[in-house]
């Protein structure tokens, strides 16, 4: 009996627990969960006599073995930092690895001995990375094999909310990591434009938007991502003159966000003195360069600081974070991002009945038989309600057709790999189609 270890049950594992339970029904499978907390699992896996959760400390030794030494396959969920100490494990006791993650150097260094042992590590294939990478590569294959030169690639990938809940004026929530949401793009981001090299140090990058036209869903903004190069390779694409990958939000977002970077708050380096005493107020005045200025509000004073008028949009969006407000931040020694995310978290989270929404754009184009094309691949997945996110759907669904089919011998690539080949994506994308999460493709 094939058996499947899970570690991590958050938020962006529910609809992967219940397509590994449905699954393990009809393979006579068995399926253990393990995390720091199980008990919202409880009355779910009640009804499976093959599934069980437990407590799991991934920094638990003997735990982490006996329960990897016990699976065929292990899927980790868990925080990426987390991923190369389940790796190391599973190569030890010959266990194979799904993630939904970016494959790591710790990991990558790997993929010899793990081929040796004839075992599967494959990463990147949740969401992006993941299903991007996949209907990508399915699209450059069917234009390389006609012959196509692709001579510009565009991919743009947002976690947005549906828009009957956008109901907050940034027009975002949480619906993942707000850790990795405050922390987005820090670092340099690096591309290709019209055959130059391109870079956007981090304090500029939300100033260097594109806006793109989704039909039936508005406007949105894309900001690179941090390292658009490393897949010039991988996809196959060494010639290519424009190569950007980079994330979507709502127009307004970045603009104000930009506004975070630049008094730097997403600063995540240094803890704040005595910050468990600190206001909001406080923690804002203490980023301007000068003394309160007398007879102006300190929305007025920020306001002069990044070049704006106090009633621009951006102003607006700041202030109704709060933190122009006397609050105490509560956290000590917290860095600026950790008193921003205490912040936001309770005002971005998803309440109930509220719909996410995914939308991820590829543009391409290419020379065909001496004419100049383009093609326009687009994808929007909504969300069923606030726990099965369009999030949950899209990270989980990849990662749990591929367990599926590794179990069913129909995977046969060996070391550490990322869904770039045929024989992997096709499968998922397909299974995936079957589930409502389908591309919509315009030539020109």
């Amino acid at each position: 009996m094939n058996k499947i270890l899970l570690l991590g049950a958050g938020r962006s594992a529910t609809v992967l627990i219940d397509y590994l339970l449905s699954n393990a029904t009809i393979h006579n499978w068995q399926l253990a969960i393990g995390d720091v907390s199980v008990e919202h699992l409880t009355q779910k896996l009640a009804l499976y006599s093959q599934a069980r959760a437990f407590v799991f400390d991934v920094q638990n030794e003997e735990q982490r073995r006996t329960e990897i030494g016990q699976a065929h396959v292990v899927i980790s969920m868990l925080p990426a930092l987390f991923h190369p100490l389940v790796a190391q494990t599973c190569l030890e006791l010959g266990q194979h690895l799904v993630t939904a993650s970016y494959v790591p150097s710790q990991i990558k260094e790997m993929h010899e001995e793990a081929k040796a042992k004839r075992l599967t590590f494959l990463m990147e294939c949740g969401l992006d990375p993941g299903i991007d990478h996949m209907s990508a590569m399915r699209i450059i294959h069917q234009i390389q094999g006609q012959g196509g030169n692709i001579t510009s690639f565009k991919s743009f990938t947002g976690g947005l909310m549906a828009p009957e809940s956008e109901n907050n004026p940034w027009h975002y929530k949480f619906t993942w990591n707000p850790r990795n949401v405050i922390l987005a793009g820090q670092g340099t981001a690096k591309y290709k434009q019209d055959g130059a090299y391109k870079y956007i140090p981090y304090p500029q990058l939300f100033r260097r938007t594109e806006t793109f036209l989704v039909e039936g869903f508005g406007y949105f903004d894309g900001y690179a991502n941090r390292d658009s190069l490393g897949y010039v390779e991988p996809y196959g694409l060494q010639n290519i003159q424009t190569m950007l990958r980079g994330t979507l939000r709502r127009p307004g977002y970045c603009q104000a966000w930009h506004v975070l970077v630049q008094l730097g708050l997403t600063d995540d380096s240094y803890s704040l003195e005595d910050s468990a005493h600190m206001t909001y107020w406080e923690l804002v005045e203490s980023c301007l360069p000068t003394a309160p200025k007398q007879g102006m509000s300190l929305k007025e004073q920020v306001a002069a600081y990044v070049g704006l008028n106090p009633e621009a949009e951006e102003m607006q969006l700041i202030e109704w974070t709060g933190l122009f407000e006397e609050v105490p931040i509560g956290l000590d020694k917290a860095t600026p991002a950790q008193a921003l995310e205490k912040l936001l978290v309770p005002k971005w989270k998803l309440s109930p009945g509220d719909k996410d929404m995914i939308v991820m754009l590829h543009q391409f184009e290419y020379e065909l038989n001496g004419a100049q094309k383009k093609l326009t691949s687009s994808l929007v997945v909504l969300g069923d309600d606030e726990v099965h996110t369009a999030m949950a759907k899209t990270v989980g669904l990849p990662v749990g057709i591929a367990v599926k089919h590794l179990l069913l011998g129909r995977l046969q690539t060996k070391g550490v790999v990322v869904p770039l080949q045929a024989e992997l994506y096709q499968p998922i994308l397909e299974e995936l189609e079957q589930n409502g999460i389908r591309f919509v493709e315009k030539g020109e």
